[in-house]
């Protein structure tokens, strides 16, 4: 599976953006699907991620509430609705795979157990 990212730009505080997911290859509906983003100087970060079957989701604290992660199987994307954007929520958003197949009971936000990441795309919040 390879994702291609897209959706981002620039936007004022208190803003929103829709982040898009395209994935291309085989079997994308049965893995789960995360979203992360790296800040200049800072680690790469959990921000979500939805079940294969797009039944549950987890999110970081620091977007909860905030923003929402959704799929859609037969089109083969998956979108990140961000609302009620921050100066802190600047930085490139990434999707990627976790690996297990059906997933496992718990979603995982450790990026070492993802794999098959896009290229990102930037997403700057200006304050």
């Amino acid at each position: 599976v390879q994702f291609v990212e897209s959706g981002g730009g620039l936007v004022q505080a208190g803003g929103s953006l829709r982040l898009s997911c395209q994935a291309s290859g085989r079997a994308f509906s049965i893995y789960a699907i995360g979203w992360f983003r790296l800040a200049p100087g800072k680690e790469r970060d959990f921000v979500a991620a939805i079940t294969w079957s797009g039944g549950s989701t987890t999110y970081a604290d620091s977007v909860k509430g905030r923003f929402t992660i959704s799929r859609d199987n037969v089109k083969n994307m998956v979108y990140l609705q961000m609302n009620s954007l921050k100066s802190e929520d600047t930085a490139v958003y990434y999707c990627a795979r976790e690996r297990t197949p059906w997933g496992k009971p718990r979603l995982e936000v450790d990026s070492r157990t993802y794999d098959s990441w896009g290229q990102g795309t930037q997403v700057t919040v200006s304050s």
